[in-house]
């Protein structure tokens, strides 16, 4: 494990000395470590819904281009 310095005010100091019974350096890891998940899962939803809006654009152009075809077909027809 690496350590890591951390500067805080020291009127913030001198209150956590008063807490004796909190683990500060276990609590800020922890932190750390929860933070560092949460920007991570949201990072990977950003790439799935960058990825998913490829696919989406993909999908309308897709829809477009039936449309237009079944509109053509429908005129032709006579039926519009």
């Amino acid at each position: 494990m690496v350590s890591v310095t951390l500067s805080i005010p020291e009127e913030i100091k001198k209150k956590m000395e008063n807490f004796d019974e909190v683990n500060w350096s276990g609590l800020i890891r922890k932190t750390i470590i929860e933070k560092t998940k949460e920007l991570e899962w949201k990072q990977n939803m950003l790439k799935r819904l960058k990825a998913g809006e490829e696919i989406s654009e993909w999908a309308l152009e897709l829809q477009k281009k039936a449309r237009k075809d079944r509109y053509n077909t429908l005129k032709k027809k006579g039926l519009i």
